[in-house]
């Protein structure tokens, strides 16, 4: 499972290259996206980084204009993150890129193999005792 992971972020990172962007930007981004108005900690929560690697990303994003940085409401020594109108733009077209890759992975592969494939993990990942959890695979 990690040589596909580790085939498919390197296949990923080549088509962002050229743009200036790495995979990890962008699940920053698609965390900031999914949690509007989330802090660097709950950001570094949700993708498995630590917060001062959360804040070198952030960065990057803001300084590129996909992200813009503000105090929270409630706690102004709290930065929250959004995304623009250019980040989501951006968004959308890396998803497009990795649908077209997923598409690429997964061929030759039936809906019934894959169920298998997914039944199987998901018991894994109970024997170890955790759980699936949608909004933590994005």
């Amino acid at each position: 499972m990690k040589r596909i992971l580790i085939q498919f972020r390197a296949r990923l990172d080549d088509q962002l290259r050229p743009q200036g962007l790495t995979t990890a930007q962008m699940q920053v981004l698609f965390t900031v996206r999914t949690l509007p108005g989330s802090s660097g900690a709950q950001i570094a929560r949700a993708c498995y980084i630590t917060p001062q690697t959360t804040q070198m990303l952030l960065k990057h994003l803001e300084k590129s204009g996909f992200i813009v940085r503000g105090k929270d409401p409630v706690n102004d020594r709290i930065l929250t993150a959004r995304i623009t109108a250019t980040g989501e733009e951006l968004a959308e077209a890396v998803e497009k890129k990795s649908r077209a890759l997923q598409q690429e992975l997964w061929q030759g592969i039936t809906d019934s193999e894959l169920g298998s494939l997914n039944t199987l993990l998901e018991r894994c990942l109970g024997n170890l005792g955790g759980s699936f959890d949608e909004a933590a695979v994005q």
